[in-house]
């Protein structure tokens, strides 16, 4: 077990705990990545947005910025997020919704507040996660899919209300495809549950949203992240009504260089992401390795380190 975890137990790895950012304007809790821990399974960013509350006139506004070498997994829990990417799609997302955008080679977006919400006042929670692709897939052409959440598998186990997001669990299958084995859901759990961990998968953790679990004899709060023993037994006791996500999936063999939204096996293909974007704010409008978002005039400058 890490020295950031308490006292050792028969299925507890690792214990995370989320680290607070500001993004301007709105906070997240950062779980991974983290020095000694840059993975579970193909995830290898995980933050929980808000809950925020904006006020009427106000909002969240990401400018365009790029991506590659990864799929983004927005979900919602409450509130409402415009997507736009240089494909051209315009997506609003809601809770219970699954955003998936495959950057590949190169993909730019932005996220908002969406006009009617704004002008409003409104509240927002959700998770944004990042799953790192194979080394095959890794240029591949970028791509966009939104599944409303009534074509997501939703089913009972254990006592606990469960929703597939993304890959298979529990002898399920969801509809969003993915490029490894992985698992995802979110997790409903009244106060008593005890629900068992699928087995189905090589790295599994747990982190709670709202809350309190234990596992392992290991009591868990909202922030934390529980990754799990590969192959151990593990219950999910909820000590007060709980919501958590459940994910993971096969660990990648190569080693993974992630520098701000870019992600990739290639410590120079990282570089090279770097200098497009500088070109992208030089030259926008011209086609090149990232296009520009429309309707947007916007971007976030690459950061100096």
């Amino acid at each position: 077990m890490n020295s950031s975890s308490s006292a050792a137990s028969s299925c507890i790895l690792d214990r995370i705990a989320g680290r607070t950012r500001d993004l301007g304007g709105f906070s997240v809790k950062r779980v991974l990545p983290i020095a000694h821990r840059k993975m579970v399974g193909p995830f290898i960013f995980f933050d929980e947005m808000g809950p925020a509350t904006f006020a009427a006139g106000s909002g969240m506004d990401v400018r365009p910025h790029p991506h590659i070498g990864l799929a983004t997994v927005t979900y919602l829990f409450e509130g409402r997020i415009r997507h736009r990417d240089s494909l051209g799609t315009l997506q609003d997302i809601t809770p219970g919704d699954v955003n998936w955008m495959t950057a590949g080679r190169g993909i730019v977006h932005s996220e908002r507040t969406h006009p009617d919400d704004r002008a409003s006042g409104y509240a927002v929670h959700g998770i944004q996660s990042w799953v790192a692709l194979p080394l095959v897939d890794e240029e591949c052409a970028p791509a966009f899919v939104h599944h409303p959440a009534a074509s997501l598998p939703a089913f009972e186990r254990d006592g606990a209300s469960l929703r597939l997001i993304a890959g298979h669990a529990y002898g399920r299958c969801s509809p969003v495809e993915v490029r490894s084995p992985t698992f995802y859901l979110a997790a409903e759990l009244p106060v008593g549950t005890r629900l068992t961990m699928t087995d189905e998968h090589e790295e599994r953790a747990v982190y709670v949203v709202s809350g309190a679990v234990t596992i392992g004899g290991e009591r868990f709060e909202p922030g934390e992240l529980a990754v799990l023993v590969p192959g151990a037994e593990a219950i999910v006791v909820a000590d007060t009504i709980s919501r958590v996500m459940l994910l993971g999936g096969a660990r990648l063999p190569e080693e993974r260089h992630i520098w701000w939204n870019l992600v990739s096996t290639r410590a120079e293909r990282i570089e090279q992401g770097k200098r497009d974007w500088l070109d992208y704010g030089q030259e926008r409008g011209k086609k090149g390795p990232f296009d520009q978002v429309p309707e947007e005039h916007e971007f976030i400058p690459l950061p100096a380190n």
